[in-house]
Protein backbone atom coordinates (compact mmCIF):
# COMPACT_ATOMS: atom_id res chain seq x y z
CA UNK A 1 0.00 0.00 0.00
CA UNK A 2 1.34 3.57 -0.84
CA UNK A 3 0.43 6.68 1.18
CA UNK A 4 1.43 10.34 -0.34
CA UNK A 5 0.32 13.35 1.26
CA UNK A 6 1.65 16.82 1.04
CA UNK A 7 1.10 19.91 3.15
CA UNK A 8 3.15 23.90 2.80
CA UNK A 9 4.59 24.96 5.72
CA UNK A 10 5.03 28.50 6.59
CA UNK A 11 8.81 28.12 6.99
CA UNK A 12 12.16 27.76 5.10
CA UNK A 13 13.24 24.59 3.82
CA UNK A 14 16.54 24.70 5.49
CA UNK A 15 14.24 24.91 8.95
CA UNK A 16 11.68 22.43 7.88
CA UNK A 17 14.16 19.97 6.57
CA UNK A 18 16.45 20.45 10.16
CA UNK A 19 13.23 19.80 12.30
CA UNK A 20 12.42 16.94 10.94
CA UNK A 21 15.05 15.16 10.29
CA UNK A 22 16.08 15.48 14.24
CA UNK A 23 14.42 11.67 14.80
CA UNK A 24 14.29 12.81 18.29
CA UNK A 25 11.46 15.41 17.46
CA UNK A 26 8.81 13.39 15.41
CA UNK A 27 6.99 12.50 18.81
CA UNK A 28 5.86 15.70 19.35
CA UNK A 29 3.37 16.03 16.53
CA UNK A 30 3.18 12.31 15.52
CA UNK A 31 0.27 11.30 17.24
CA UNK A 32 1.39 7.24 17.19
CA UNK A 33 4.75 8.05 17.99
CA UNK A 34 5.77 7.42 21.82
CA UNK A 35 9.45 8.02 21.02
CA UNK A 36 12.61 7.98 18.23
CA UNK A 37 16.30 7.15 19.55
CA UNK A 38 19.27 7.54 17.81
CA UNK A 39 21.21 4.52 17.66
CA UNK A 40 24.06 6.40 15.53
CA UNK A 41 25.19 4.97 11.89
CA UNK A 42 22.13 6.04 10.66
CA UNK A 43 19.89 3.72 12.69
CA UNK A 44 17.10 4.84 14.76
CA UNK A 45 15.09 3.21 17.36
CA UNK A 46 11.21 3.10 17.11
CA UNK A 47 8.59 3.35 19.95
CA UNK A 48 4.57 3.50 18.41
CA UNK A 49 1.42 3.32 19.60
CA UNK A 50 -0.70 0.12 18.07
CA UNK A 51 -4.33 -1.12 17.66
CA UNK A 52 -6.58 -1.35 20.89
CA UNK A 53 -3.25 -0.07 22.82
CA UNK A 54 -0.66 -2.49 22.16
CA UNK A 55 3.21 -0.66 21.32
CA UNK A 56 4.72 -1.65 18.20
CA UNK A 57 8.64 -1.34 17.94
CA UNK A 58 11.19 -1.35 15.36
CA UNK A 59 14.37 -0.44 13.81
CA UNK A 60 14.90 2.27 10.81
CA UNK A 61 18.19 2.68 8.81
CA UNK A 62 18.38 5.83 6.67
CA UNK A 63 18.91 5.08 2.80
CA UNK A 64 19.23 8.54 1.46
CA UNK A 65 19.78 11.71 3.33
CA UNK A 66 19.81 14.47 0.86
CA UNK A 67 20.55 17.89 3.35
CA UNK A 68 17.05 20.32 2.64
CA UNK A 69 15.75 18.11 -0.08
CA UNK A 70 15.20 14.42 1.05
CA UNK A 71 15.24 11.95 3.96
CA UNK A 72 14.96 8.15 3.07
CA UNK A 73 14.26 4.93 5.12
CA UNK A 74 13.75 1.59 5.50
CA UNK A 75 12.66 -0.52 8.45
CA UNK A 76 15.18 -3.60 9.34
CA UNK A 77 14.57 -6.04 11.60
CA UNK A 78 12.64 -9.25 11.55
CA UNK A 79 9.17 -7.50 12.69
CA UNK A 80 7.10 -7.79 9.33
CA UNK A 81 4.56 -6.51 11.12
CA UNK A 82 5.82 -3.22 11.27
CA UNK A 83 7.93 -3.14 8.06
CA UNK A 84 7.90 -0.18 5.61
CA UNK A 85 9.77 2.22 3.51
CA UNK A 86 9.42 6.44 3.37
CA UNK A 87 10.53 9.19 1.82
CA UNK A 88 10.03 12.80 2.47
CA UNK A 89 10.94 15.32 0.58
CA UNK A 90 11.13 19.04 0.93
CA UNK A 91 10.16 21.51 -1.85
CA UNK A 92 10.83 25.38 -1.46
CA UNK A 93 7.57 27.91 -2.32
CA UNK A 94 8.19 31.02 -2.91
CA UNK A 95 11.10 32.51 -0.52
CA UNK A 96 9.81 31.33 2.72
CA UNK A 97 7.58 28.41 2.55
CA UNK A 98 8.29 25.05 2.04
CA UNK A 99 6.35 21.84 0.88
CA UNK A 100 6.95 19.30 2.54
CA UNK A 101 5.53 15.46 0.39
CA UNK A 102 5.39 12.05 2.59
CA UNK A 103 5.03 8.69 0.91
CA UNK A 104 5.15 5.61 2.64
CA UNK A 105 4.95 2.24 1.55
CA UNK A 106 3.91 -0.76 3.56
CA UNK A 107 1.63 -3.97 3.52
CA UNK A 108 -0.85 -3.85 6.52
CA UNK A 109 -0.31 -6.82 9.21
CA UNK A 110 -2.56 -9.20 8.06
CA UNK A 111 -3.59 -7.44 4.40
CA UNK A 112 -6.44 -6.27 3.78
CA UNK A 113 -8.09 -7.81 6.74
CA UNK A 114 -5.81 -6.07 8.97
CA UNK A 115 -6.50 -2.85 7.12
CA UNK A 116 -9.93 -3.12 8.13
CA UNK A 117 -9.32 -3.96 11.42
CA UNK A 118 -7.10 -0.61 11.61
CA UNK A 119 -10.22 1.26 10.29
CA UNK A 120 -12.28 0.27 12.58
CA UNK A 121 -10.10 1.59 15.67
CA UNK A 122 -9.78 4.45 14.17
CA UNK A 123 -5.89 3.84 12.94
CA UNK A 124 -6.49 4.44 9.25
CA UNK A 125 -2.64 5.30 8.10
CA UNK A 126 -3.96 7.31 5.25
CA UNK A 127 -5.63 9.41 7.56
CA UNK A 128 -3.31 9.72 10.46
CA UNK A 129 -0.29 11.06 8.11
CA UNK A 130 -2.48 13.52 7.18
CA UNK A 131 -3.22 14.83 10.84
CA UNK A 132 0.25 14.37 11.36
CA UNK A 133 1.11 17.04 8.81
CA UNK A 134 -1.17 18.96 10.00
CA UNK A 135 0.28 18.75 14.32
CA UNK A 136 3.63 19.52 12.10
CA UNK A 137 2.84 22.81 10.56
CA UNK A 138 1.12 23.96 13.23
CA UNK A 139 4.74 23.14 15.71
CA UNK A 140 6.74 24.97 12.86
CA UNK A 141 4.36 27.58 11.95
CA UNK A 142 3.45 28.63 15.85
CA UNK A 143 5.37 26.76 18.03
CA UNK A 144 2.48 25.14 19.69
CA UNK A 145 2.84 21.02 20.16
CA UNK A 146 0.17 20.54 22.46
CA UNK A 147 -1.28 17.56 21.85
CA UNK A 148 -4.79 18.32 21.04
CA UNK A 149 -5.82 14.73 21.32
CA UNK A 150 -6.37 11.53 23.53
CA UNK A 151 -6.17 8.46 22.95
CA UNK A 152 -8.60 5.60 24.38
CA UNK A 153 -8.44 1.92 23.64
CA UNK A 154 -10.68 1.27 20.75
CA UNK A 155 -11.89 4.86 20.54
CA UNK A 156 -10.97 7.86 18.20
CA UNK A 157 -9.41 10.86 18.67
CA UNK A 158 -11.64 13.01 20.96
CA UNK A 159 -9.98 16.08 21.35
CA UNK A 160 -8.74 16.34 24.80
CA UNK A 161 -5.63 18.01 25.44
CA UNK A 162 -3.76 16.52 28.13
CA UNK A 163 0.09 17.77 27.33
CA UNK A 164 1.40 21.09 28.43
CA UNK A 165 2.81 22.98 24.76
CA UNK A 166 6.60 23.13 23.97
CA UNK A 167 8.27 25.26 22.30
CA UNK A 168 10.55 23.86 19.00
CA UNK A 169 14.26 23.42 19.20
CA UNK A 170 15.89 26.32 18.46
CA UNK A 171 13.51 28.84 17.94
CA UNK A 172 14.20 31.60 20.18
CA UNK A 173 10.50 33.36 21.90
CA UNK A 174 10.91 36.73 23.44
CA UNK A 175 9.79 35.92 27.45
CA UNK A 176 7.88 38.78 28.00
CA UNK A 177 5.35 36.99 25.08
CA UNK A 178 4.95 33.93 26.57
CA UNK A 179 1.31 33.48 28.56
Amino acid sequence: MLITKSITVARPRSEVYAFWRDFENLPRFMHHVESVQNLGGGRSHWVAKGIAGTDREWDAELVEDKPNERVSWRTIGDDNTARHTGTVSFLSVGDSATEVRVDIEYDPPAGALGASVARLFGEEPSQQIEEDLERFKRVLETGDTERSYQRTEGVADIGVPHQEPVEPKNREVDPDLRF
